[in-house]
């Protein structure tokens, strides 16, 4: 019985080695390649459960999904004689698990076969465009000229490539600097220009306000030199009627104008003579000088004498006698307040 149950397990176990040496699995990320003494027999593409021939087939497993290859960063010399600095990847995927065997072996040696010729393919093709191509206008189309270049270089590893994306383009760092300043340059220029059209527009409207201000102010002020010389008018028509009405009223409103104009503060000072006609409201009620109503005698200023050749060419009534007033007319005195002269006080009957 125990002899039984030994072989049973020794037989079992044997079967189980032999499974394991005979079976493996094939995920569904996964393709393989079954191997006879290092050549291949054949592709298994399909997931599940496989078998080999212990100790004389291997087999070799190959990811099914996409892989990513990303380069270095190198220096391409654009068509404008402008140096970048371009930094790119790919993806690609194993669709033929036998010729990637034969030509690359394996991922690493892939990598870096597929990785030159990315490289390559972006050096030329990045060596015929321009910078402003490069970096905004044509990159798209770039991308997809340098796709179809290394798809067909990398046909014969057995791979083909998804996806070529250009990360990062950018100037060497000696040109970044002079690039800097001369954009920095253009955008100071192009601000000037600016502020010199709105200088200069606003030169345009600031003169045409100020000429409608001065067309403005003519037109005011002949409107109101116009509206002031019709009230003077007025005003003089008005002091031409009260005048004529009461002359003596009219003549006593003027002088209590004039007293007020000139008696205005505390330190005026007037030097006038006593008998001056300024003060004839001060000398009498009526504005009359002297005492009881009576006119003062007004003062004459002398007449001029004319010195004859000889006596006989003056008559002995030309010749007024001493002491006697010329029959000319009182001169008034000038108001001092209004500059006008003062109508003469009416003469006592």
């Amino acid at each position: 019985m125990s002899r039984t149950l030994t072989l049973s397990l020794v037989v079992l176990a044997l079967a189980a080695f032999v499974a394991y040496l005979t079976l493996f699995t094939v995920s569904q990320t996964q393709q393989a390649l079954v191997l006879e003494f290092g050549k291949p027999k054949r592709v298994i593409s399909e997931p599940g459960l496989q078998y080999k021939i212990p100790f004389i087939q291997n087999v070799e497993f190959f990811d099914k999904r996409i892989l990513d290859i990303d380069t270095a960063s190198q220096e391409v010399i654009a068509s404008d004689k402008k140096r970048l600095v371009v930094d790119a990847f790919a993806r690609y995927k194993i669709v033929d698990p036998l010729l990637f065997f034969q030509s690359v072996l394996d991922e690493r040696i892939a990598s870096s076969r597929i990785g030159a010729v990315l490289e390559a393919s972006l050096r030329r093709v990045l060596g015929g465009a321009t910078f402003a191509s490069v970096v905004r206008d044509k990159r798209e189309e770039l991308m997809r000229t340098i796709l179809a270049q290394v798809n067909q270089e990398a046909t014969p590893f057995g791979v083909k490539i998804v996806d070529v994306r250009i990360k990062r383009v950018d100037l060497p760092e000696a040109n970044m600097q002079a690039i800097y300043r001369r954009m920095q340059t253009e955008r100071q220029r192009e601000a000037a220009e600016w502020r010199a059209e709105g200088e200069g527009a606003s030169r345009r409207i600031r003169g045409t306000a100020d000429r409608e201000v001065t067309v403005i102010k003519a037109d005011a002020t002949g409107e109101s030199e116009r509206t002031r010389g019709t009230g003077d008018a007025e005003r003089n028509r008005v002091f031409a009627e009260a005048f004529g009405q009461d002359p003596d009223f009219f003549a006593f409103y003027r002088s209590m104008q004039a007293y007020e104009g000139a008696l205005k503060g505390d330190d005026t000072r007037l030097l006038l003579s006593p008998d001056s006609e300024f003060f004839q409201y001060f000398n009498g009620a009526n504005g009359k000088t002297g005492q009881q109503g009576t006119q003062a005698p007004s003062v004459q200023p002398p007449a001029p004498t004319v010195k004859p050749s000889s006596p006989s060419d003056v008559g002995p009534s030309e010749v007024p006698e001493q002491g006697a007033a010329v029959d000319s007319g009182k001169v008034p005195e000038r108001n001092v307040s209004t500059g006008a002269i003062p109508s003469p006080a009416p003469q006592a009957p």
